[in-house]
């Protein structure tokens, strides 16, 4: 499964400290780190942002492993 990773500039402006989105096809969780267990890619694309805006991200099909204990869904 297709795992997006960013940073969420949103959450970094209001000082919160969950402000990476790790977003797959079923969910949004924000959380403070994310390991990728495997291969990914990091993708700067100034002409076509996400639709969240984010212009620089992580790609991987890799599991992305976050604490439990820090995690938000949305």
């Amino acid at each position: 499964m297709k795992t997006i990773i960013h940073v969420n500039q949103h959450k970094v402006r209001k000082r919160e400290e969950k402000t990476l989105t790790v977003k797959t096809y079923k969910s949004n969780t924000y959380a403070r780190t994310a390991e990728i267990r495997g291969p990914s890619k990091v993708v700067y694309s100034p002409d076509k942002p996400l639709s969240c805006g984010a212009r620089v991200w992580i790609e991987t099909e890799s599991e992305v492993v976050i604490d439990p204990e820090e995690v938000t869904n949305d």
